[in-house]
This record gives C-alpha cells, structure tokens and sequence, in this order.
C-alpha cells in the first residue's frame, strides 16, 4: 500500500474567509488541503475518502451534524485515531465542562488558541499528517499480521511448513511493528483483565525509566507510577472503561529514574463470551515536550496580556503625574499669587483623584481591592443610587426603572456595586448621542450547570441586575474585547478603558458573573449576575450624607500610628497633629506591641493593612484587642495582595481607604471615637 495518499487535510471553517485564509497558509507551506462547508459534508468526505488529518474551527461544532461526525470518529477502527487540529477562541480562565467534553469526545485533538501564526499553524498541520502515516503504516502490518494468520489456517495439509513459513513472516512483521511504534516513540500494552497481568511492546517500559524490559507488569505497578495527584482520576478512568469499552488519558508519572512525565494512554476493551471485560488493550507515549509547547504559549499569552496592561497603565499614570508635577513645579518656582497657587493646587489634586480612580479599576479588574461585603437589597440601593444616576446621564436621556419587587437579597460591596451601574450607565449614556431611555432592572432567576458553564461561578439562585440602552450597539469584532483592561472604543481622554473591566472584577468578586448582549445599531444589555444572599437583611441604615463638624482631639487623646511607608507616615503624623492628636509612631506590628504592652495611654490604634514581617493589620489588630479590650481601631490601605490572605475586612474592623484626605481621615476618627 502506498502510505503517502493520504495526505490532505480537510478544513471546515464556516466563518467568513476563514477557510481561505488556513488553506492559502497550508498552500505556502506545501500541505495538500481541501475545504468542507458543513459538518455533514465533513462526516460525508471522510466516510468515503482516506483524509490525512481535519483543521476545524470551534464555532463550527455547533453546527447541524455533529451528532453524525462524532459517531464516525467513535467507529474508527483501532489502529486509527484521526488527527483534529481545533482552532478555539481565546478565553479567560479555565473552558466550560461542555467544552472540554466535546474536545474529550473529538478525540485526538490539538487546540490552537486564535490568534495564531501561520508557522505554528503549519507546524501543527505537518505534525498530524506525520502521525496519521504511522497510523496507516500500523494498520498495513496489522492487516499483513491478520492476512498471514488466516492463510496459516487454511493450509492445513501443509501445516508443519506453513507454520514454518508463517513463523518467520509473523517475527518480521512484529519486528517491523516494533519498529513502528518505537520509531513514534510509542509503547502498546495488552492487559489480561482476568489474571492482572500485562504484554508490554515498543517502548513501553522505558517511557517509565526502565533500561530494560521488567520482569512482570499490572495495573498496580502502573498505578504505583501516578503520581498522587493525578491517581485517583487514572483509577476512575480504568473502572469506568470497563462499561465505555474504551480508555483515553493523560496523566502525569513518576519514573523509575525520579523524573516526572506526561503520558497518554489510548485503548479498547475485549469482551468474553459472558460479555465479561478480559482484556484492555491499546498504546502509550510519551507527550510531555507537547504539554510543556502548550505551557509556553499560555505563558506567551499571560505576558503579552500583561504588557498591554503595563502599558495602559503607565500610559495614563504619566499623563496624570505630568498635571502633579507640573503643578507643584511651578507652584515651588514662583508661590504666588494665591489664585494661582490654588488653581495649580486644584488641578494637581484632581489628576491625584483621577489615578485613585483608576488605581481602584484596576485593583477591581484584578479582585484585589479591598471589599467591605454587606446583605443588602439591590432595588433599594438602586433607588438611593437615582439621584446621582439621573445626573450622570443629563436632561436628554430618560432614566427607567424595571424592578422585581422580590428581589433576593445580595451579598456585596455596596459602593463597589454603585460605581459598577455608575460606569454601565455612563457607558449608555456615551452611545446615545440624541438621548434615548436606560432602563435599570432587577430580576430573580435560577442559573443551571449550562448557564454558569466556563463562567466561574456556581449554579444556583440569582438575581440579575441589568443595564438597557438604545444606543448605537457593539459589534460582533468589538464585543469579544470589551472586558479587556484599557480597551476602549471613545476619544483619547473620554475614557480610561476600565469600566466594564471593573464590572467585570467586581462581579467575578462577588461570586457572580457578567454578560453582555448586543448587536451594532439596536443598543446593548449588560447583565450582572450576583448570587443570592442566605442571610437576613439588617435594619435599612440612616443616610450618611448628614454633613458632622470637622472632630478634633480633645485633651489628650492619642493615636497610636503603624505605617511602614516613611513619606505616608509623616502625612498622617501631620494630618492627627493638625487636628490635635498626640502621635505615637510605630513602623510595623513588632514595635507596635511593644507601645500597647507599655503603660502609655492609646485611644486608638490607626494601622496599615499591608506591612512588613510575618503580621498584617488586621492580625495586629486582634492581637491588640486581646491585649487592651477598649481599644479603638481604625486601619487603612489600598491593595490587600498576599498580606492580607483575603480580600475582605472583618465587619467589625473600620476601613479607611488610601488615598486620603485629612478631612476624610478625620470623619472616620468622628465615627470610630465618638463625637465625646
């Protein structure tokens, strides 16, 4: 048999040029293919032609005749195992079980994340065209092994000879099998199910580290190689092929030598006469150099998301501190007139709060801002939040309110959940430049397994609160990024490209999920879906906006200050003085202890959060509590990162967030100490 007539790859790629695209690249790298237009033609071509391997798109499996193509690949016979090369679209965080288990069932499957390159797609082509002829040389001596056998059988009269004869093409055509699959550095294993004892060929025992066949072989020696983490699904997989009359895994091995290696492992089972499983036969090869390929491209990924973060960042961090330090730099030349002065000191101060806004985004993006998570009722703080909502929007834009009136109640940071609707509705508002309605809604509803598939959330009870508008829409091309930190479709300085990536952190923070729905001309939904909250609603709190006068010390009252950060220090330190607070400074928890062990008088500890050595803030906080019961708290910080070793401040432990103004410091010195 010529094994070199199998060479072309078929390509379904309804999207689109996309089929055009992969078979010009192919074209250029001399691989024969050719284009299929549905997964029934696909299924249809490869039931009566012999193809060299299928390039597909994941968007084309949903079409109509996947239930056809899957049944085809699942009658291969057992020497063929059709090389899939699936072009999927990148996504973040881990893909949906769904997902995963129709790749599981596509078989031999290499998936490539778009965007790719034409090399690595060529790359990836040729490698399959490879395997596929040593599968087709495999079947040729299988089918030699099983024409020789029945020949053998049928010369009886001549047997002494033919057996003779037959001998020696049988040893040849085992030795060239060998050759086969030690050639594919493949191994084959023959498991006798009744007595637990295996046949061994190719290099199966070296792939475990063996310089030299072992003596005996069992699935209690193979397991004896899982290594810990991954034994239990190897021992699900083999009692579950029993059933499936098929075992297909990848799975992680100590060798004999110390090193770990990726291996798969691919077999059929052999029933008795009783339909009993006897045997459990198949292949094994070493892919650890294909796991550590696929491990290098997610990291290639991982960094190229993070230079464009790293880029985005310093790009509007520069265009703020070019305000601050151009401010301060002319204010320190030339400190007069004070209308000068004030004007330069304002417009410092506002690019300091535009970069604690963003510095917010970002941390929400990244799930490591602080949280101060609380039970509330999502339409009543939707109905506080009117007010500010109707003046974010202007008099050209109706805002509409669709609430559930049994709405559950959610468990979440209130003020990140008003600054997330806050950045919906002023992205409504920005694609409706003639005005139009945003409706606002709340709604109870059940998300399933299907429903939650890939998005990092639990199913379950939720309430979905939504934002509506008439807009101009999001196209298809557009809509994939729109999460994406700094991606943003308005004018240069009309947006930081952080708004839905903070929805989008805060819901994934809150247990929830985001989506999006829209089409370019027809408006644009964005739906936000928290999980339902078990406990029971506190009494409704009084509104804050109640304006207190500025508290100031009274006769000797002392704050016990913890900053590591010396410039911060001296901040705080000047901001209690001015208003009247005796200071005592520690640097981190060890020298703080020490104060609150002495018999100097503390009303209250004001500590960082983040700080170096072994204990944060809020562990000195408990310690500092235990050691003096009255004690007054209040911490502050910004990012929690590892510190903190979570991202949410106990209830009952007050939270200042940086940065801060003395005023701002003050009101929450009013609310901790007392207005005594």
């Amino acid at each position: 048999m010529d094994l070199f007539v199998h060479e072309t790859l078929f390509i379904l790629a309804p999207r689109g040029r996309d089929a055009e695209v992969i078979r010009y690249t192919l074209d250029r790298n001399g691989v024969k293919s050719t284009i299929c237009t549905s997964l029934r033609g696909l299924q249809a071509r490869l039931s009566t032609e012999s193809a060299g391997g299928v390039i597909l798109t994941e968007e084309s499996l949903a079409g109509a005749g996947l239930d056809d193509l899957l049944e085809g690949l699942a009658r291969q016979p057992p020497w063929s195992d059709l090389p899939i090369i699936t072009l999927a679209t990148k996504q973040a965080g881990h893909r949906s079980k769904n997902s995963s288990d129709l790749l599981r069932r596509l078989g031999n499957v290499v998936l490539l994340e778009r965007p790719i390159n034409g090399e690595t797609l060529a790359s990836a082509a040729q490698s399959a065209l490879r395997a596929r002829r040593r599968q087709y040389q495999v079947e040729s001596l299988l089918a030699e092994q099983k024409r020789s056998s029945t020949e053998l059988s049928a010369l009886n009269d001549t047997l002494e000879q033919r057996v003779e004869e037959r001998t020696g093409e049988l040893t040849e055509a085992r030795e060239t099998l060998a050759f086969a699959l030690e050639s594919a550095g493949m191994g084959s294993w023959d498991f006798d199910l009744v007595h637990d004892l295996a046949r061994r060929g190719g290099r199966h025992d070296q792939i475990f580290g063996y310089a030299a066949p072992v003596s005996s072989w069992s699935t209690g020696k193979f397991l004896s190689h899982v290594i810990d983490e991954d034994r239990s699904m190897v021992e699900t997989a083999l009692s579950r092929a029993a059933k499936s009359g098929g075992l297909e895994i990848e799975c992680r091995i100590n060798r004999c030598d110390g090193k770990v290696r990726w291996i798969a492992a691919k077999g059929r089972v052999g029933y008795g006469a009783d339909s009993r499983p006897v045997r459990l036969a198949g292949i094994l090869m070493d892919v650890t150099e294909r796991k550590q390929t696929e491990a290098a491209l997610h990291q290639a990924q991982r960094m190229e998301a993070i230079g464009q973060l790293t880029g985005g960042v310093a790009h509007d961090f520069n265009n703020l501190l070019t305000v601050i330090v151009g401010g301060l730099d002319m204010i320190g030349r030339r400190p007069d007139p004070p209308e000068r002065v004030a004007r330069l000191a304002q417009a410092a101060m506002t690019a300091a709060r535009r970069g604690e806004q963003l510095t917010q985004q970002l941390l929400a993006f990244s799930r490591r801002q602080m949280l101060r998570p609380e039970t509330l009722n999502p339409n009543r703080l939707l109905l506080d939040f009117k007010g500010l909502a109707e003046r974010a929007v202007g008099d050209s834009i109706t805002l509409k309110f669709d609430f559930d009136p049994g709405a559950h109640p959610v468990r979440v940071d209130a003020a990140q959940l008003e600054s997330a609707i806050l950045n919906l509705v002023v992205n409504a508002r920005d694609a409706m430049s003639q005005g139009g309605v945003i409706t606002i809604g709340s709604k109870n509803v059940h998300c399933g397994s299907a429903e939650v598939a890939g998005k990092g959330a639990s199913p379950g009870a939720y309430v979905k609160i939504s934002v509506t508008d008439e807009g101009t829409g999001i196209d298809r091309e557009t809509l994939v990024h729109v999460f994406e930190p700094f991606f943003t479709t308005k004018e240069v300085g009309k947006g930081s490209g952080l708004g839905l990536a903070q929805v989008y952190g805060f819901t994934r923070s809150a247990g929830g999920y985001v989506a999006i729905e829209s089409e370019a001309g027809r408006g644009t939904t964005v739906q936000l879906f928290l999980p339902r909250s078990e406990e029971r609603l506190p009494h409704h709190r009084a509104s804050s906006s109640a304006q207190f006068p500025l508290r100031r010390a009274t006769t000797g009252e002392t704050v016990l200050l913890v900053e590591d950060d010396e410039q911060v220090l001296a901040m705080a330190v000047e901001s209690l003085e001015e208003l009247h607070y005796r200071v005592i400074v520690a640097r981190d928890a060890r020298e703080a202890l020490k104060h609150l062990h002495g018999p100097e008088r503390i009303d209250l500890m004001f500590s960082d959060v983040v700080m170096p050595g072994r204990m944060n803030g809020a562990q000195l906080a408990t310690q500092a509590r235990a050691l003096r019961p009255e004690l007054k708290v209040l911490l502050t910080s910004g990012y929690v990162g590892e510190a903190g070793g979570s991202q949410v401040v106990e209830k009952n432990l007050p939270l200042l967030t940086k940065p801060y103004r003395r005023d701002e410091l003050a009101e929450k010195l009013r609310v901790v100490l007392g207005s005594r």
